[in-house]
């Protein structure tokens, strides 16, 4: 908006000098026409037709001058009250840049806290039996909010537009630009639990893409995958994306292929942002690496 204002006030600037240069013009020309010309043909006594056609010329050449003044006017008022709203527009970007600041401090400082906080709760379940147990808690927690998923949407109704799930293996494009951390069916720190699904390194605050259009059917906290968002893709296919910073759509929206549907965090107890995904059919996990490319 401040933008719009500061062009608008040029383009007034423009013709507010383009205006002032004519009215000199008119000026100097009267000036050099002499103001004494009317009295003069009437003393040499021009034929009336001359004189007429003469007094018609002077009365339109002011006519001119004045509705030019007239403009000018115009233009120096509407740049005088274009002034205070662009002084206005300034004064509340620079209270809302503050604002902001304030709350980047803030958010900077919570930010600290949740780091020293996870390195606690590392702490307290330092031991190899306590993280294992943490890890199976998670899982367990997964896997009865997919059921309750499944219980809940069975066989989503998908536009006749959108193309079978299954039809599109190996030609998917992966989520998130980054390494692979941890592949699918790869032991969890060395534990008895596989991995269900990929972790990808990505930059934090890197946009998440779903891998296909179909339906959100959770988009909200999960222990041990943080902030979570799931979509049905119909024919029991399902595609899980954990560990974000931002959730982008609610329960029940409707996504496409491509769409930024979260961006990438450390939420759900990880050191390092990063991506945790999964491709599953009919609740059991996939590996993700023959649906997605490159």
């Amino acid at each position: 908006q401040l933008s719009d204002l500061s062009a608008r006030k040029r383009a007034l600037d423009d013709k507010r000098r383009t205006q002032q240069t004519l009215i000199e013009q008119q000026i100097l020309a009267a000036y050099q026409l002499g103001q004494e010309k009317k009295l003069k043909m009437l003393l040499n006594q021009q034929s009336p037709d001359t004189l007429s056609r003469a007094l018609v010329y002077y009365d339109y050449f002011n006519r001119a001058r004045t509705e030019q003044i007239h403009a000018y006017r115009e233009t120096i008022a509407e740049l005088n009250a274009l002034e205070p709203a662009i002084e206005a527009k300034a004064a509340e970007l620079d209270t809302t840049r503050a604002d902001l600041k304030r709350q980047q401090s803030y958010l900077a400082a919570r930010q600290k806290e949740r780091q020293t906080t996870l390195a606690a709760l590392d702490n307290q379940i330092s031991s190899r039996d306590q993280k294992l147990k943490a890890m199976q808690a998670e899982q367990d927690d997964l896997l009865k909010l997919l059921q309750a998923i499944e219980e809940e949407v069975v066989n989503i109704a998908l536009p006749e537009s959108y193309r079978p799930f299954h039809t599109r293996k190996g030609k998917m494009t992966w989520p998130a630009s980054g390494k692979t951390l941890h592949r699918f069916g790869t032991s969890r720190d060395g534990s008895s639990l596989n991995w269900n699904g990929v972790v990808i390194g990505a930059t934090k605050g890197s946009p998440v893409k779903a891998i296909h259009h179909g339906r959100v059917v959770f988009s909200d906290w999960l222990r041990g995958a943080g902030l979570l968002i799931i979509i049905d893709h119909g024919g029991g296919y399902m595609s899980l994306y954990g560990h974000n910073e931002s959730l982008l759509f609610d329960t029940g929206d409707w996504v496409k292929a491509g769409d930024t549907i979260a961006t990438v965090g450390n939420s759900g107890g990880r050191t390092e942002a990063s991506l945790y995904f999964e491709i599953r059919k009919n609740g059991r996990p996939t590996n993700p690496s023959g649906w997605c490319r490159g």
